[in-house]
């Protein structure tokens, strides 16, 4: 047994984190947690004039944090970050992949199949990348979290009935990209851990940003079983389990953070 207390366990003072997409949203929020708890974090998309004004209010707040600027989808790119980082840092120990996204409006029947390749590229392929760039330093360094971003889609098929019309919904698209982000973490989890890598799944419920559609955002509040819209600071606690060593244990599973929306 060891003595080390919950707040040791929780700390993440003195790691490096890389978060994809963590200007906005839900990046932004794996971004305030990891720096919260003491992590440098880094922060990337392909918009790096929005994740320097991200860094900056962080940076406001005397959290480390710095803006970088990736393509998910471009292999050298999602390297080149990685190798900025270590060049820098000397080490990476947590790697959220959270870059994603859906464009999906249209019926499968009646859809563009350059929209399900479009799809799989920007959250199965994308998260593979980075899976490979961050693996291949932490296998090095034998330690290291690995966290992809699933969904409430990658076990459940979205329910057409309650999307508004024109709404980007949780198509078929979609759901097979994130099934197979799951699937994913489970396989490399399995490649990973004799290294002490550890890759889990954070797997959100729907949680609407500011722009999100009032009326969309309502028939969301109903599906789940607290009858309240999620935020986007109620997915922090599990990016903080699964990054510290307060989740050392924990490789190969996703958690849901939905509310209660798949209890039905």
């Amino acid at each position: 047994m060891t003595n080390r207390s919950m707040t040791d366990l929780f700390s993440m003072k003195d790691r490096v984190a890389i978060v994809t997409g963590g200007g906005t949203h839900l990046g932004s929020a794996f971004t305030e947690a990891l720096s919260e708890l003491g992590a440098h974090v880094y922060i990337a998309s392909r918009r790096a004039e929005l994740c320097e004004e991200t860094a900056a209010a962080m940076r406001a707040r005397s959290l480390k944090v710095t803006a970088l600027a990736c393509d998910v989808t471009d292999e050298a790119s999602v390297n080149s970050l990685v190798d900025q980082v270590m060049e820098k840092e000397g080490r990476l120990d947590v790697f959220v992949a959270n870059a994603g996204g859906s464009n999906t409006t249209a019926h499968p029947p009646h859809a563009d199949v350059d929209e399900f390749r479009w799809t799989l590229e920007k959250n199965l392929t994308s998260t593979y990348m980075c899976a490979q760039a961050a693996g291949r330093v932490m296998i090095a360094q034998k330690s290291g979290s690995i966290i992809a971003l699933g969904s409430i889609a990658s076990r459940l098929a979205g329910d057409p009935r309650i999307y508004i019309e024109g709404f980007k919904r949780s198509g078929a698209p979609y759901v097979a990209a994130k099934a197979g982000t799951l699937a994913l973490t489970k396989a490399l989890a399995a490649e990973y851990s004799p290294h002490g890598v550890r890759v889990n799944c954070i797997c959100p419920g729907q949680i609407p940003n500011d722009l999100s559609d009032k009326v969309q955002a309502e028939k969301f509040r109903t599906m789940n079983a607290f009858h309240r819209t999620g935020l986007a600071e109620d997915i922090k606690g599990a990016c903080a389990l699964l990054a510290s060593d307060a989740g050392k244990w924990i490789t190969g599973t996703d958690i849901l953070v939905d509310g209660g929306w798949s209890i039905w």
